[in-house]
């Protein structure tokens, strides 16, 4: 198998990637200044944070999950929290988060709750949905504002909410889109393996562990459902960025600048 070139080894913070070193017209993505993960709440996150030199930190993940688990950050760290999901009714997350908690409610919620069709509306939501656009607007900010300086952007697993984000800053920087795919689907082996203590909480109740798949890992088709929003709503990424997020022009020249290195 060949080695993933942009997965960082960490004992610490699940799922870390660095966006950088991708080739595009006229340059390449910087190494070492955008990084994504899960989310980073081990006690030992913040030095090695402190080692990769992150002075800014995106937490796209809702109150409550903030709330029980705080990120284990370095001192001085700008943080950021941009809840991306702040339009859901908290039921209807907490009813989410129970569901997958609870293998013999999940299966009985079966029928009436299809895992791959709320993905796909997440993944809509994610383009079109007020908090969102919002959420990621100011995500976009704070990587402008860090002036080059290393950023982490994270959610809780670091495959869909991280994972739009980092699709925005790719094709920001004019990455192609099988690049971007491939960076996409690149997150589900350790995203699988950090969810391996619920398939087996699954499996030991006698509940069909295939039903929590759709939730527990990226599919293709939930990206494309994103894409599909933002050509069909804003014609494209530029304007996803001018009319969706709100940035100025300036504001996304300089978002470039900070992601393309000119060769």
């Amino acid at each position: 198998m060949v080695a993933d070139p942009f997965a960082r080894e960490s004992r610490a913070v699940p799922n870390l990637r660095d966006l950088g070193e991708r080739q595009v017209a006229g340059g390449r993505l910087v190494a070492g200044r955008f990084y994504r993960s899960a989310e980073p709440t081990d006690p030992g996150a913040a030095d090695e944070l402190a080692a990769l030199g992150i002075t800014t930190v995106v937490d796209l993940r809702t109150a409550g999950e903030v709330t029980e688990r705080r990120d284990r950050l370095p001192d001085g760290v700008a943080y950021h929290h941009c809840d991306v999901l702040a339009d859901v009714p908290p039921q209807i997350a907490q009813g989410q988060a129970q569901l997958m908690s609870d293998p013999v409610a999940f299966t009985s919620a079966f029928g009436l709750f299809d895992p791959v069709v709320q993905m796909n509306r997440t993944y809509r939501d994610l383009v079109v949905a007020g908090a969102a656009r919002a959420a990621y607007a100011r995500a976009l900010r704070a990587v402008v504002e860090a002036d080059g300086a290393p950023v982490l952007l994270h959610c809780t697993a670091g495959k869909d909410r991280t994972g739009w984000v980092a699709t925005v800053l790719l094709a920001t920087a004019g990455v192609d889109d099988e690049a971007i795919e491939t960076e996409y689907l690149a997150v589900n082996p350790a995203v699988r393996a950090m969810f391996v203590p619920l398939v087996e909480q699954y499996a030991a109740a006698g509940a069909p562990p295939q039903l929590l798949e759709p939730m527990l890992e990226v599919r293709i088709e939930y990206l494309r459902t994103a894409l599909k929003h933002v050509a069909d709503g804003f014609g494209g990424f530029d304007g996803y960025l001018h009319d969706g997020l709100g940035l100025t022009d300036d504001e996304t020249a300089a978002l470039r600048a900070l992601l393309v290195q000119p060769i």
